[in-house]
């Protein structure tokens, strides 16, 4: 494999990647899920912050999918406290709990399975660690878009490596 390549690659794949994420998010959570709360008469319509000015991942995490975040504290983060586990336990494994699905996400729909969703979410606690620790301002804002301009296209690009391969094998 070609390092060169693959940062080719990589960097062609997220500016295209990252434009279809923001399509989808405008179309999703604005236009879809509004257009359904008002037909149900929903008052309630948060469901996203600014998650764009978000200066630690944490603050991106919370913010940028309210009604998943919601039931997450809901059902896991708020029962696990009631029993005593210590806030950071409770945090890593509701985080824990949403890289499971994302990885279920991505593997069902290729049949097969491969953590690199999974690996590529639990990367995050580091990087929330860092960034909330040594970043401030824009700083952290900067961190927190190259993560998500670049960390999609890698976990595609190695989903692809791997589909081909399984697929096609390694001289095809």
């Amino acid at each position: 494999m070609d390092y060169s390549r693959i940062i080719e690659r990589l960097l062609k794949l997220a500016v295209p990647n990252h434009l279809i994420w923001l399509i989808f998010f405008y179309w999703f959570f604005h236009s879809s899920m509004n257009v359904v709360a008002e037909l149900m008469r929903f008052g309630d319509r948060e469901f996203y912050r600014d998650w764009w000015n978000s200066e630690t991942v944490t603050y991106f995490w919370q913010n940028w999918n309210i009604p998943v975040h919601k039931w997450c504290i809901r059902h896991f983060y708020k029962p696990m406290m009631r029993r005593g586990v210590p806030r950071w336990a409770a945090q890593t494994a509701v985080f824990f709990a949403s890289a499971f699905f994302h990885e279920y996400l991505v593997s069902v729909p290729l049949k097969m399975f491969r953590l690199w969703a999974f690996m590529g979410m639990m990367s995050q606690i580091p990087l929330a660690w860092f960034v909330g620790r040594f970043l401030r301002g824009n700083y952290g804002n900067a961190a927190v878009w190259i993560s998500l301009m670049i960390g999609q296209p890698i976990a595609v690009l190695m989903y692809v490596h791997d589909y081909y391969i399984l697929n096609y094998g390694i001289g095809s």
